[in-house]
């Protein structure tokens, strides 16, 4: 048995667990490659869609910190209203921050045993995939928080940090997939 260190650990990953006879087999989610053969992550047409959003959110925070009217609508709406907002942003938040620790811990539930060192490769758009989604439960949860104390300015941070996070991720993802083509 050969020994495999990861980085950050001080002893071997699943040192005490016997080597599978043979490899698991790739979960499909996370290998690249579409349904038809193409690359997943070279081919999607959403990429757009995506920046285009990021912006839309930025653009909205802007404009909704700067017309007072619009921000007092939104921030202090009917109670039964504003309790349902906060309860979904929570709820909706936590359930980004659960996907994302899946994602980043690429743990995948279905397999018993840790994988080789053969099957063990770096999924950097997961990751940065991964990354997007716990900065998008923090907006969610900044919404919340606005939402709870009637206040504008977590609104405003919340879009600030969901459109900035969906921008920036979006050019890295497109900055990945343009270098592993090479």
């Amino acid at each position: 048995m050969t020994v495999d260190l990861e980085p950050g650990h001080r002893r071997p990953e699943g040192a005490d667990r016997p080597e599978p006879p043979e490899p698991v087999p790739p979960r499909p989610s996370r290998t690249p490659g579409g349904r038809d053969g193409r690359d997943a992550d070279t081919d999607d047409p959403t990429r757009i869609a995506w920046l285009v959003s990021g912006a839309a959110a930025i653009a909205a925070g802007t404009a909704l910190g700067w017309d007072p009217s619009a921000l007092a609508a939104v921030v202090t709406p009917p109670p039964l209203i504003r309790a349902a907002l906060v309860g979904g942003s929570v709820a909706f938040g936590i359930v980004l921050l659960i996907a994302a620790l899946g994602r980043l811990a690429d743990d995948p539930p279905e397999a018993a045993l840790p994988r080789t060192s053969a099957e063990r490769r770096r999924d950097i758009a997961g990751m940065i995939r991964g990354v997007r989604l716990v900065f998008l439960a923090v907006a969610a949860l900044a919404a919340a928080s606005g939402w709870l104390l009637g206040h504008p300015l977590p609104l405003v941070v919340a879009l600030v940090i969901a459109g900035v996070d969906v921008l920036e991720t979006s050019f890295l993802l497109i900055v990945v997939a343009l270098r592993s083509r090479d």
